[in-house]
């Protein structure tokens, strides 16, 4: 489903995106459509961009610690102009590769996107087949690449949001046999690192 748009980029692998509301968009998406760790595409009806990951989130609201002057009368039933709200959600998407095509079936070319996105791209949510096309290469054979760049762009919950991504991958059961174990090792890998850092 439609998040929302780009509107604008932090670096080349890190653009904000706009939530849709309720005020633009009949179907607007409810807090449980996105959160922490939500794959996302990047696409128009032209083109696709990119494949991204949300790792944060700002909430903006123009009125917070508004100290500007207030009305001391009753307001005059006459005049009653329509508020608009302004408050508005912004997603922080690390960029992590892209959706490419051979002999009819889609694969992932995963790690930082050559290409620039537009702003106003339209952002949606990605269905749990296209995560599983992302995660398989030409050959068909499972594959984590963006692994390290997750790791120091994915802000600063980083290692949080990549062991989630692991973790959901290994309970997906999408993945079999030797492919499973080896994210099953990695998931192991940076838990412990994740610890092991804590200690000191």
């Amino acid at each position: 489903m439609r998040l929302g748009k780009v509107v604008k980029s932090n670096s080349h692998c890190d653009y904000v995106v706009q939530l849709d509301d309720e005020m633009d968009f009949i179907d607007a998406p409810k807090a449980d459509d996105y959160g922490f760790g939500t794959f996302v595409k990047l696409e128009t009806e032209e083109r696709h961009w990119a494949i991204g990951i949300v790792y944060n989130s700002q909430l903006l609201n123009p009125m917070f610690m508004n100290m500007g002057p207030r009305l001391s009368s009753e307001p005059d039933p006459l005049f009653t102009p329509d508020l608009i709200n302004e408050t508005r959600t912004l997603l922080w998407t690390v960029l992590v590769g892209c959706l490419d095509q051979h002999n009819g079936e889609f694969y992932g070319v995963q790690g930082i996107p050559r290409v620039v996105v537009p702003v106003n791209t339209p952002v949606s949510t990605m269905t749990s087949a296209e995560v599983h096309q992302f995660h398989l290469n030409q050959e068909r054979r499972s594959q984590f690449c963006y692994y390290s760049h997750l790791l120091h762009c994915g802000g600063t919950f980083s290692t949080q949001l990549t062991h989630q991504i692991l973790q959901e991958l290994i309970e997906s059961k999408l993945f079999r046999d030797a492919e499973e174990r080896a994210l099953i090792v990695l998931c192991r890998e940076l838990a412990w690192k994740t610890t092991m850092g804590a200690m000191r």
